[in-house]
């Protein structure tokens, strides 16, 4: 992973030989950005650096660390100060989701939440976990009853009201973060899975298989960026393959088997050829393998099977589900990691994580000439 170059602290220091720099630093107490200068990288990996992060790799992390011994770098009695005047609590609010059944939790979350309480722990910081409904006004009471000293979102809802109740945390100063789509101009600091590339492989992985009447699952619409940069993913790659897209043969879907299960029927109702779906997420795949089942069609054989987060479920179904494997563990660590910047003034960047394909069963084999 490359690190940005930074200018040095001040004009200055710009001036000033290496022996000045020397004798300078003796008579003032070094701080991370002396440290940065030194490294050639940025302050906000300095401090990842420091923490042992995996967002920096191994030579940038030693060589930061041995400029901080050289330095003697203390942390400034300020910092800690602040820091003590902390909760040493974060707010982990879960979102509702509609389309998930009576528990209103989407399962991809629950590997999350463990890797997130583990990061906090590590950390040495307590936990509140909160079930959330859109529908409430839960703004930054958190917060604001100093109950914790951050946020961290998962799921969203509908993603255009949730972009105006973030704007309101932003405007009041709150300290947050969320895990979903990594869009220009949206307010806070995000951490999300690269959909689009994820998806773009998944579906080539489809076609090398000889599918090409291939249907997607899921609500493509400004309401969901997630599904709909999935959806652009695929589009790209049969685009590439040189296949037409069908609109037809995209029905929208909520995250849930119910919603996968419909939307498998009203796609059979369409009668159009298709011998794959892709579904959005995995429970949209689940719900769709089992109205294939009841319409006496074979996975893989007649219609090849691909998910979308690899919830423990998916290698459990029949045949085992296909799908995107999304790093929950590196997903928590950096949720963490990067809350923690911001509640010390930091500011840490957007970023998309890679994803990792999971052949099984619903689409490892080339379909069967009848």
């Amino acid at each position: 992973m490359g690190v940005d170059v930074v200018s040095p602290p001040s004009q200055q220091l710009q001036k000033n030989t290496s022996t000045a720099r020397v004798t300078e630093l003796k008579d003032d107490k070094p701080t991370s950005f002396d440290i940065a200068y030194r490294a050639g990288v940025s302050q906000s990996t300095v401090s990842r650096a420091l923490r042992n992060s995996p967002l920096v790799n191994e030579e940038t992390r030693l060589k930061v660390q041995q400029i901080a011994r050289e330095l003697n770098y203390k942390v400034d009695k300020n910092a800690s100060s602040l820091r003590s005047q902390q909760t040493k609590t974060i707010a982990l609010l879960l979102c509702e989701d509609q389309g998930t059944g009576n528990s209103l939790i989407n399962p991809f979350f629950l590997s999350m939440l463990g890797s997130i309480t583990r990061a906090t722990a590590k950390r040495g910081f307590d936990l509140l976990i909160s079930f959330q409904q859109f529908s409430e006004d839960w703004h930054a009471d958190y917060e604001d009853a100093n109950r914790a000293d951050g946020i961290i979102f998962l799921g969203y809802g509908d993603y255009e009201s949730f972009v105006k109740k973030l704007t309101y945390l932003t405007e009041v100063g709150a300290h947050f973060i969320t895990w979903g789509p990594v869009l220009e101009g949206q307010p806070g600091v995000s951490i999300g899975c690269d959909n689009f590339n994820s998806a773009y492989h998944a579906a080539k992985h489809l076609l090398s298989l000889g599918r090409k009447n291939i249907a997607f699952l899921g609500d493509v619409s400004e309401h969901s960026p997630e599904f709909a940069d999935r959806y652009h993913g695929f589009c790209k790659a049969l685009q590439e393959a040189g296949i037409e897209i069908n609109p037809k043969l995209q029905v929208a879907a909520e995250t849930s088997e119910e919603e996968g299960y419909k939307a498998t029927l009203s796609l059979l109702q369409r009668r159009l050829p298709f011998d794959a779906i892709f579904g959005a997420s995995d429970l949209i795949a689940i719900g769709a393998m089992k109205a294939l089942e009841e319409a006496g069609m074979h996975i893989p054989n007649d219609v090849a099977v691909m998910g979308f987060d690899d919830i423990p479920m998916a290698s459990y179904t029949h045949p085992p589900l296909s799908t995107v494997q999304q790093d929950t563990l590196l997903a928590g660590e950096l949720l963490v990691e990067n809350l923690l910047m911001l509640v010390e003034g930091e500011r840490p960047e957007s970023m998309l994580l890679p994803a990792k394909l999971i052949v099984r069963g619903s689409c490892g084999a080339k379909p069967v000439k009848k």
